[in-house]
């Protein structure tokens, strides 16, 4: 059973892990929504399913003809993402609440943790780092790009909905764009005399739908992009989540802390925040990009 890691700090029972989880998914809209499934081994290979089984009618004593859909097999694998915390003893002997020192420092740490997989899920390449997983821009397949023109071109809202309509099986469950890209949608709403709709996330932030689709903003898609003549190109995602479509996977018990001890080096103790975790898209059309998005 695939679980965001939202879903999942509802059954953790250690308090400095669920306030890492917290602080990440807080942050990141792509973890707020991003189902992982459990997987047991370094890894997973499983088959992608590439183009749908088809239908017809019949008359009767008719042969009928086989159809079955076609896949592609494909391997994901767990990353060791994390980093290490050190609490410095002579702070923990000299400050008041020496609770609150910990709960900071671990906090900051998260907070690289979820901007290193907020990149990694954008712009991952395991053949540039092999120590990384692929991310969307790679796993998006050659049918499911959009593009604004050779030269890359403004935002439209029929390329949006073309965007859109690339993802099957139901609306993208989120559209992931760089702040200027969001920034553009809103000039393009406003200009046809409409806003974009608006409600408040699970924490309390705002936070802006297009026909019904959530919007989430990702700080490590690029807008300076070279597509033919033009270096100042940005790329919008489409995605649905779901153990059907794009989901992570994570080693059993999820994301970690583990206090390491007192070092010897120097006067401090260290706490780690370790993940075992990759990314995994189990049919193509669950994922689609628009490339080439300038202003």
């Amino acid at each position: 059973m695939a679980l965001t890691l939202i879903e999942a700090n509802k059954l953790s029972t250690d308090t400095l892990v669920a306030g890492v989880i917290e602080t990440m998914a807080q942050e990141s809209p792509v973890l707020q929504r991003l189902p992982f499934i459990e997987i047991t081994g370094n890894g997973l290979t499983y088959n992608r399913e590439s183009t749908a089984p088809a239908a017809d009618f019949y008359s009767v004593g008719e042969a009928w003809a086989e159809s079955t859909p076609t896949f592609s097999q494909a391997t994901a694998s767990l990353c060791i993402l994390g980093g290490d915390a050190d609490i410095d003893n002579f702070l923990k002997a000299t400050r008041s609440n020496i609770q609150d020192l910990e709960a900071a420092i671990v906090q900051l740490k998260a907070r690289a943790v979820q901007s290193l997989f907020d990149d990694t899920f954008v712009n991952g390449d395991d053949a540039a780092d092999p120590n990384s997983f692929a991310g969307i821009d790679l796993l998006t397949a050659a049918g499911q790009t959009v593009t604004m023109g050779a030269n890359g071109g403004a935002l439209t809202l029929d390329k949006l909905d073309e965007l859109i309509d690339k993802v099957r099986g139901g609306k993208p469950d989120l559209l992931l764009m760089s702040r200027r890209s969001r920034r553009t949608l809103n000039e393009l709403a406003r200009s046809t005399g409409t806003f974009l709709e608006a409600d408040r996330d699970a924490f309390g932030n705002m936070l802006q739908f297009y026909d019904g689709i959530p919007i989430g903003i990702n700080d490590y898609i690029s807008d300076a992009h070279t597509v033919g003549t033009s270096n100042d190109c940005s790329t919008i995602y489409a995605m649905q989540f779901g153990e059907g479509g794009l989901a992570g996977l994570t080693a059993p018990g999820g994301l970690t802390i583990e206090r390491v001890g007192s070092l010897e080096t120097k006067d401090a103790t260290r706490i780690r925040v370790k993940w075992y975790a990759g990314l995994a898209l189990f049919n193509t059309v669950k994922l689609a990009k628009l490339a080439g998005v300038r202003v």
